[in-house]
């Protein structure tokens, strides 16, 4: 049996939300799913983590979890190399795969392109946002994690990329080949005819970058309109948090409700009219996938390879003024919410299947 294993700190409080206390980023969304899709197509799967409290060696869903090392174990500076660096070349060792996943950009993604050039194993690394593709643009914090990142790209079997976008990008700047391999997507199971009491619906984590202050600034313009915002804290940045939860407490038509579970956002889309994205960086979000396969029109300045407009998936506009009206024109008029919900819902079910993903991902690699 071929063995596969996919590298990502926050796998396991995806794949057990009763451990999670922290907010799930999109790419460990997009890991398990991918890694319950390799699961059923027969492949031996293990997840590496870190970042617990405790040590982990434990299967869930079929899938083998294993962790690198605990949090805030070792002395500052040197801890970079032990236990953290020591840790997950042990970890990757230990699992002992054929093929190796990693995303987001990081260190990471230099310690497993060096381990499977070592072991001569295949190593897939996944673009996760747009600025992952411009030097000097990725949110990488230290000098050190950013150049042990670029070597690790360079070195991968497969760079997979997002969007057409992306490859042009991952070729202007790096001179690499970049494979377009759509998202995974959990196809709904909730009732998607079932009451839409929800006006608009916000995800995301609570970061500068996301922009939460734009839907403050909507919900003053839209007093009729009730705005239902979702995120968890993020480490760095609490003082935004704090912010952006006193700012919302304020305003009547805001319903603030923190960090939610990732089963229960989905509950939150099938009962909502229209999804709100406000970032200013993105790659391809989970929650455009999740909004679509629910029947709900995204409104996003951010539009991957120009999709939402060119396919009719919500509204695309240019500035806060062009989309407080588009909240309000599609809010106005359910014949046309109902037009595009559909249409959106038939192209993120037939395009985003996670056991096709997975199946690119194999081929790429010969598998």
């Amino acid at each position: 049996m071929n063995r596969i294993c996919l590298v990502g700190p926050d796998n396991y409080l995806m794949l057990n939300p009763a451990a999670n206390t922290i907010p799930v980023n999109g790419e460990a969304v997009q890991q398990v799913l991918l890694a319950r899709a390799f699961r059923s197509l027969d492949f031996d799967v293990s997840t590496i983590v870190f970042g617990l409290d405790k040590d982990i060696d434990e299967t869930i869903d079929g899938i083998r979890v294993l962790s690198a090392f605990k949090r805030d174990t070792g002395i500052p500076v040197l801890r970079f190399l032990h236990p953290r660096a020591t840790g997950v070349i042990r970890a990757l060792n230990e699992v002992d795969a054929d093929v190796y996943y990693e995303s987001p950009a990081g260190a990471l993604t230099g310690l497993t392109a060096a381990f499977c050039q070592w072991k001569n194993k295949k190593f897939i690394f996944r673009v996760a946002s747009d600025v992952d593709c411009i030097p000097g643009k990725q949110i990488i914090k230290y000098w050190r994690d950013r150049k042990l990142f670029e070597y690790g790209m360079r070195q991968a079997d497969v760079v997979a990329v997002q969007s057409n976008y992306q490859a042009q990008l991952l070729e202007k700047h790096y001179g690499l080949k970049g494979d377009i391999v759509n998202m995974a997507l959990e196809e709904p199971e909730e009732d998607l005819n079932g009451r839409r009491d929800i006006d608009v619906l916000w995800v995301s984590n609570i970061k500068h970058v996301k922009r939460p202050d734009r839907l403050i600034a909507l919900a003053r313009q839209l007093p009729q309109v009730t705005f239902t915002m979702i995120g968890g804290v993020v480490q760095h940045e609490k003082g935004l948090y704090a912010e952006i939860e006193r700012e919302a407490a304020s305003l009547a038509n805001v319903n603030f409700l923190g960090q939610v579970p990732f089963d229960m956002v989905n509950e939150y889309a099938a009962r909502s009219k229209v999804f709100l994205n406000t970032s200013d960086i993105e790659g391809f979000p989970n929650t455009f996938l999740q909004a679509w396969a629910r029947k709900v029109p995204v409104v996003s300045f951010f539009d991957p390879d120009g999709i939402i407009r060119s396919r009719g998936l919500g509204r695309r506009p240019g500035n806060e003024a062009e989309m407080c009206e588009a909240l309000r024109e599609l809010l106005e008029n359910e014949s046309e919410r109902s037009r595009i919900g559909e249409k959106a819902h038939a192209f993120a079910v037939s395009q985003y299947s996670a056991v096709a993903a997975a199946k690119h991902y194999l081929e790429l690699c010969g598998l």
